[in-house]
This record gives C-alpha cells, structure tokens and sequence, in this order.
C-alpha cells in the first residue's frame, strides 16, 4: 500500500489546463465584444458580419484572428527565405572531399605500396567526376588504404539510408546513427511488414487484430501512437506528401543526384524498392494529400532530405492555420482552428488566444446575446439590444456627469399606486423598499455566509427589495431621427442610431410609464421598432419628409392624452419633402415653400398639443441654423448643436428637462447622472 501510494505521489504532475477550457478560469467579459459587434451592426453590418469582424480584430487585451493570420504568413515567409534544398548533397560533398583528402594522404605517406598502384590510385581519385553522385557510385569498388577514408565513404551511404528513411519516418535519422546491421535488419522488417498491412487495408480484408500485432512489434518507429490504421495512414501520407513536395521543389540536376545517391543507400537497393512501394500506395489510400505542391526554396541554409520534409509539413500546417483563421470558407467556424497545430507553430500564447476567440463566440451564443435565425443567420437579441443600450447609457452618464448643475430628477411617487409585487433594487429605482423583505434577505444572506445573526444584520445592496407600482404613463415621447442621404454620408448614421437605442434603454429600464416612439424620416417617415432601427442600412435616397414624421408624432401624442407630449427632433437639414393630401410624396430642392409651410403647420398641431419640442441641429449649415431657429421660436422649443459624439447625451439631457415639464437647457444635462 505504501508503495502504491508513493507512485501515485510520483506521478502527480501540475500543468497548464489542456483538456478544453480551465474550469478555473475567470468569465469572458463580453463587454468590449457586444459593444463593437453593436457599432458595427448600426453601421450597416449583419450580426454575423460583425460578430466575424470582432473575431478578426481582436480587442484590447485580445489579439485577433488577423494578427494571428499575420504571423502565420510572416512563419511561413521565413521557412522559405532561411533555407534552400542543397543540404543533403552538400553533406554528402563535404564527406566525399573529406575521405579524397584523407586518401590522398595515406597515398603520399604509404611508403611500402608499389609506386604503380600508389599512381593508378592517385589517377583514380583525380579524374573523378563532379557530379557527387557519380563519384560514389564510381568510388563503390574503390580499395581504400586509409581507415578513415573508409569509414566517411561509409558514412554516405548510411547518411542517405538515413535521411530516406526520415523523409518517411519522423526521428529516424538520429534513431539509426551509427546503425548495426541489426538495426538495418529491423527497418528493413518493419517496412516489409508494414508494406503487407497497408495492401491488405487497400484489398479491404485488414483487421483491427493485424493492426494492434504490427504496433507491438515495430510501435517504436511511430512516436506518434496511432491507434487504428487510419491513424497511422494519415500521419504517413502527410510526410510522404511533404516529401514529394520537397522533391517538386528541386531542380532537375538536384533530383537526378539524389535518385542516384539513393540506389547506394545503406550499400543496397533493397531500401529505395520498400520505399517507392509504400508511396505508390500510400498515393493511392490518401489521394487528397497535397501530391503535386512545391515552393520556392533559395535562402543560404541548406536542408537535409529528412529535415526538409519536416519543414515542409510545417508549411502544410501553416498553410492549413492561414485558411482555418481567415474563415472565408463556406460554412467556416472558429471552432475549425487546430489549437494544437496553431501551438505548435506560433507557441502556446497564440493558442491561448484563439482559445479565448472560441471561448468568446460560444460565450455570446449561449448567454443570449446572439442566436440563429430559422434563415441560418445570427441576430442580436433583445436581451443584447438591452446590455448594448446600459454600455451606451454609461458613456452618456460620464458625459452629462460633467455638465454644471446637476441634480438628480427622481421623484418619489411618480410611477403609480402600488402593486403589491416586489423586485430587486436596480440603480436609479425611485419606488419606496420594502422593508420587511429587505431585512429577511439580509439575515439569509447572513446565515448562509456563516456570520453572526444576534448582534445586528448589515444591509448590503443585494438585499434590498423595492415595492413594485402600476405603471402609468407620465410622457409620450417621439424621437423624430433624420435618416436622409446626408446622415450617412456626413458620417451621423451610427451616432444617431446610439442616440435612439440609449433614449430607448432609459425609458424602459427608468422611465417604464412614459411611452416612447421612434419615428424614422427620410423621402418618407415611418415609426420603428428599437431592434428595426438599429439593424437598419443607410439610406442613400434624398429627400428629408418632416412633414410625415411630424404627423406620425402628433397622431401618438393623441393616442396619450394625459401624458406631457415629448417632441424631440434631430436632423441635418431642412424639409425637402413632404405628402401630397392624395399620399403621393413631393420632393424639391432647394426646399419649395409648400413643403416649409406643411411642415409648419404640423409643427403648430404638435404645439397645441401641449409638446416641449427640442431641435438636435447636426453640422454647421448657416441656413440651417436660421430655420431650425425660426422653428423653435414659433413653438417655444429649444435648440441644442452638439457636437456628433455628444448627440446621446444632449437627447438624454433634454428628455429629461421636457418630462419635468421644463424647457431643455444645458443645465438639465447633468440629471441623468444620478440614474446610473
């Protein structure tokens, strides 16, 4: 037992969490991604444009799917700047001159050799050919009097046994330095036998049982531990295929020295017949390999035949990685990428990274933020369109929180009778606590931590509990958002679609008895849904129909008529269009003066209504400015120019000055501060 239990102590390693994702590991924040995906979508983006455009940019702390792309080709660049193809036979060269050199010296010092043969052996060596495999082979007969010499000629015809056998089989070269003649016997086994198991899977009438007999008796020449004749298919093709692209990419001189330096291979012909065999095969088992590719090769370090098709594996996987992370594919997914390919290339960060891309794109799935449409599309859902609306209510908030004069704008009593139903306190809540319930939360949440109950309960934030009222409108609120050509093309498209979604957010999550409208108007206006508008392209049709949007608005200040009418108004230019009595639309430019006066006298309709009208001019147009002016005057409204990153909290700021029963002024800005 004691020693059972001091091998399991010795087998207990610590490491990196491999197998799928660290339980240990904090949440994916999906804050920065929902708020760029959201940008993007109000830019005119599909959700799952957008959703693949974050992927591809990655965030702050994020590298993305690009920068990953880009290190792969910068890899695969290198590969084949650094190296050319000459190794092998620049090693079999140097090997060569050394064994002349040491020959001739034996040649000069051996001075009990007949003077005919020291000649005849000296010519020999003198006229041998350039080519350094017709030297070896003319050398092969050759009677060497220098032991040395001897054993560098050796060397050749071992190395090249060697580096063919690592071309197939990964670590062979080092595993057969030195061989015996007993390790050649044992590689010259294996390959008989592994030649008879795949013809046999190739004739179909293989078995599972022949599989695991070739494992146990040659396992150790496969470091890689398939486990079933697939396995061991695919490992082998992928070398033999780097090995053909390899030989693709020689000249025709290069390929012609190694074809003939290899029939010497290990001092038999026996070897390069195994090997073409396995390859004929293997071509025909695995015909979706990359047979046919080469690259250019021309850097100033020479590659061995064995360490050659390892790189060219290498800018296999690469190649792979670049496809994977580009997803341009049909039916592509981040989930496609070989995490353990991309760590073994790039390093262990990279695939941490590409972890937390995957890890991010299943995190917005399936907390609700996206889902897939009935068409196979993602679409942003409402839950999303509400945690995009707080982020942009936030950014409002840190803008009208620098504005003079804030106060806070809650009123107790304002949302209704009670209900008799309680929720949980959300900030900017105005209902009264329910202060039995709060208690009771406090003391649970007290117990269940542990800590002492006798001595007296601390309320935390958690714990309170607010009386829920009947809802009862206070505002009808019409936001009348300009969306004419030169919205988009000015630049205002995506600032006005934030502007809307953080007006919808307050009042829904705020403000739930006031009654919002949006009312989109370009050529012509209709009334919006938040989702319809955000998701909407721009539009390139000219035309700005306030007459239309004015009507609209009326007709839902009418549907309300104990609410305090809100009339809030951004454009960026003047009315150029406007309804004929028979519904056709008429359009002009320069504005004609009936499309002014329609557009006023719905101006006027909204006046006697009882509407706080604001006007959000947009750009620095001089005329313009005078009839937005002009307007506002004749209605008793406000006018606000902000700047285009200040439209949302200028909105928010007058909403909230117009539901007080107020005008808007900048002073009014700072109330929604206290809502967040």
């Amino acid at each position: 037992m004691a020693r059972a239990n001091r091998r399991l102590t010795r087998d207990i390693r610590y490491g990196h969490y491999v197998d799928g994702p660290d339980p240990l590991a904090p949440p994916v924040d999906l804050t920065e991604a929902l708020g760029a995906i959201g940008d993007d979508v109000m830019a005119g983006y599909s959700p799952e444009q957008a959703l693949r455009e974050f992927l591809r940019r990655g965030g702050r702390d994020l590298t993305g799917l690009d920068d990953l792309a880009q290190r792969v080709a910068e890899k695969r660049r290198d590969l084949a700047r650094k190296h050319n193809l000459d190794g092998t036979l620049q090693e079999v060269k140097q090997l060569l001159d050394r064994a002349v050199l040491a020959e001739r010296g034996q040649l000069s010092r051996d001075t009990a050799m007949d003077d005919g043969d020291r000649a005849l052996a000296e010519m020999q060596l003198d006229n041998l050919p350039a080519s350094p495999a017709a030297a070896v082979s003319e050398l092969g007969g050759y009677d060497w009097t220098s032991p040395a010499a001897r054993e560098d000629f050796e060397r050749i015809k071992d190395l090249l046994g060697r580096e063919m056998l690592e071309q197939r089989f990964a670590g062979m070269k080092n595993a057969l330095e030195n061989a015996t003649d007993a390790d050649r016997a044992a590689i010259t086994a294996m390959l008989d036998d592994l030649n008879e198991l795949l013809a046999a899977h190739q004739r179909g009438d293989d078995t599972p049982e022949q599989f695991d007999d070739f494992m146990q008796k040659h396992g150790e020449f496969f470091p890689e531990g398939p486990e079933s004749i697939d396995e061991l298919l695919d490992a082998l093709a992928q070398r033999a295929a780097a090995a053909q692209r390899m030989r693709n990419s020689m000249t025709p001189e290069q390929r012609a020295e190694l074809d003939a330096l290899a029939e010497q291979a290990f001092g038999s012909p026996d070897l390069m017949s195994s090997l073409g065999q396995l390859d004929d095969t293997l071509r025909q088992l695995r015909p979706g390999e990359n047979w046919g590719g080469s690259e250019r090769m021309d850097g100033e370090q020479g590659l061995g035949l064995g360490d050659g098709t390892g790189v060219f594996q290498d800018i296999a996987d690469l190649d792979e990685l670049a496809e994977q992370l580009a997803q341009s594919y049909s039916g592509s997914s981040i989930d496609d990428i070989d995490l353990d390919t991309l760590s073994k290339q790039l390093g262990s960060d990279a695939a941490v990274n590409a972890r937390t891309l995957q890890q991010l794109e299943k995190a917005l799935r399936d907390s609700g933020t996206v889902k897939r449409g009935s068409d196979g599309q993602l679409t942003m859902t409402p839950k999303a369109m509400r945690q995009l609306g707080k982020s942009l209510l936030r950014d409002v908030a840190q803008k009208l929180s620098g504005k003079q004069g804030q106060r806070d704008l809650r009123q107790a009593g304002a949302a209704g009778d009670r209900s008799g139903a309680t929720r949980e306190w959300a900030f900017g809540d105005t209902e009264p606590w329910d202060v039995t319930r709060t208690i009771t939360n406090a003391v649970t949440r007290t117990a269940g931590e542990g800590g002492p109950t006798g001595s007296g309960v601390r309320i935390e934030v958690g714990d309170i509990e607010i009386q829920e009222t009947e809802a009862r409108t206070q505002a009808a609120v019409a936001l009348l958002v300009d969306t004419s050509f030169s919205m988009a093309m000015d630049g205002r498209w995506v600032p006005m679609k934030r502007t809307a979604l953080a007006l919808h957010t307050l009042i829904t999550s705020r403000f739930r008895g006031d009654d919002l409208q949006l009312i989109q108007f370009g050529r012509t206006a209709s009334v919006m849904q938040i989702d319809e508008l955000v998701g909407l392209d721009a539009q390139w049709e000219k035309g700005t129909n306030l007459h239309h949007a004015l009507l609209l608005a009326n007709r839902h200040f009418r549907k309300h008529p104990n609410a305090q009418p809100v009339l809030l108004i951004v454009t960026d230019g003047e009315p150029t269009s406007h309804l004929e009595p028979g519904g056709e639309v008429f359009f002009d430019y320069p504005p004609a003066p009936l499309t002014i006066a329609v557009a006023v006298r719905e101006l006027d309709n909204s006046m006697r209504l009882g509407a706080h009208t604001t006007f959000f001019r947009l750009g620095d147009d001089r005329g313009l400015a005078r009839f937005i002016d002009s307007m506002a005057r004749r209605v008793g409204g406000s006018v606000v120019a902000p700047e285009t990153d200040d439209l949302g909290a200028a909105v928010v700021g007058a909403y909230l000055g117009s539901r007080r029963g107020g005008g808007t002024s900048a002073d009014d800005w700072g109330g929604a501060a206290g809502l967040f």
